[in-house]
């Protein structure tokens, strides 16, 4: 691979299985477990070289010449040989091959849209600092990110970057990474029982406060409400879900219908929006989330004749979030710049490939905080999310070129 490249090597095999357990999560809340996966092989060949051929004639007009020319670079041959220039240009090219720092990059799939912002962010940011990034999916696998994961220790890879299908189950490879002397920083999601060299992420508590502050200021005279959460192997779900809670308490809304969406399937919001209206549809908001969950429960809504009516809350900033946010069938998401995030973590684990401290104040990006891991202190990178309404969506989302006034509004009629 020529330096800079971005390596894409994820192959995996397609798997789609379903499985269904209860959670205690209230009387009706219910998990459906099913793995997604998809199977992507990129093999990008770059060949460069010519071949040529050149020939030179002379006339042995002066045959007298011919022993001096011999002896003339036969001492000229001797003389480089017995040099140390060969040595200096294997020490000028040497240093330029291996400052290439190699980092990997594991995701959990990138059935979410911000994903694709992430990869791209975080790749230009690292090979602008002299990284290489060798980026994988697992397709929502678990058994394919551990797969990864030991793929990249194999190949001594300075720095290892997880976004976990499941922070628990990858436990061991991550300490087997660290055991092997590679740094490892957990992307968005913290893997627990590890003593990581960074976790970096939004204040996800904050995001399930944000999301419980608009339905009570949308919903005054309280009421019932469904809860549509994210992956319950996501541990920044339970973050989410406290927040979110422990705002409503004594806020008058009652959540009388509960679920997780496995591998966070935009499919199961769909279906289980569809399960608590059989039970009552005098409901004021649902809260999903994120926004592809969002555009399930919304459709549900919407087949039930509620879209509108019910105020939906979701998390992503996705496009189609808020296309939905002027047109009226969503209240609210929560913007995290995931740009941000991105080039944070990519300069921090380039930093940590070279052995620099990121808590020192000397680093572009110092990281200040820790998070407790279960077992450790694991240094804590935290950024702050926002609420996104129809009142700020023109300064937050279009202002800050996340998406184009062109695209957010393209389904409503322009009266300016």
């Amino acid at each position: 691979m020529a330096a800079g490249g971005f390596i894409v090597d994820d192959n995996q095999t397609n798997r789609c299985r379903q499985m269904n357990r209860p959670v205690s999560n209230g009387a009706m809340g219910k998990v459906f477990h099913r793995r997604t996966g998809d199977a992507a092989s990129r093999v990008f060949h770059r060949r460069t070289g010519d071949a040529a051929g050149r020939v030179f004639h002379r006339r042995s007009v002066c045959a007298f010449f011919r022993p001096l020319l011999f002896l003339l670079l036969f001492f000229a041959v001797f003389s480089l040989t017995g040099c140390t220039q060969t040595d200096e240009v294997t020490e000028t090219e040497t240093p330029e091959t291996e400052a290439r720092l190699q980092i990997g990059l594991s995701f959990d799939s990138f059935v979410i849209e911000r994903w694709l912002r992430d990869r791209d962010m975080f790749v230009s940011t690292a090979q602008s600092l002299g990284a290489d990034v060798n980026v994988q999916v697992a397709g929502g696998d678990v058994d394919e990110q551990i797969s990864q994961i030991e793929y990249f220790i194999q190949k001594k890879m300075d720095v290892i970057v997880i976004i976990a299908v499941d922070g628990d189950a990858l436990k061991d490879v991550v300490n087997d990474a660290i055991s092997n002397g590679i740094r490892v920083i957990c992307y968005d999601r913290l893997v627990y029982d590890v003593d990581a060299d960074l976790y970096i992420s939004f204040d996800n508590r904050q995001v399930g406060v944000l999301m419980a502050e608009t339905l009570i200021s949308a919903c005054p005279e309280g009421g019932d409400i469904f809860a549509i959460y994210g992956s319950p192997t996501d541990l920044n779900v339970d973050d989410v879900v406290d927040g979110f809670t422990s705002t409503l308490e004594g806020s008058g809304l009652n959540i009388i219908y509960s679920a997780y969406c496995d591998n966070w399937l935009a499919e199961l919001a769909f279906d289980y929006v569809n399960e608590g209206l059989e039970i009552t549809n005098d409901i004021v908001a649902v809260m999903c989330g994120n926004d592809d969950l969002a555009s399930q429960a919304i459709k549900a809504l919407s087949e039930n004749q509620l879209a509108g009516e019910v105020t939906v809350v979701g998390q992503d900033a996705e496009l189609s979030a808020c296309q939905r946010i002027v047109e009226g069938t969503q209240e609210m998401t929560v913007y995290k710049s995931v740009e941000e995030e991105a080039m944070v973590a990519a300069t921090l684990a380039v930093a940590l490939a070279r052995g620099e401290d990121i808590t020192s104040e000397d680093c572009a990006w110092p990281v200040t905080e820790t998070i407790d891991s279960g077992s450790y202190e694991v240094p804590y990178y935290k950024l702050d999310p926002v609420a996104v309404t129809a009142d700020n969506i023109d300064e937050v989302i279009i202002a800050g070129g996340y998406h184009s006034r062109d695209d957010v509004y393209l389904n409503i009629r322009d009266e300016e």
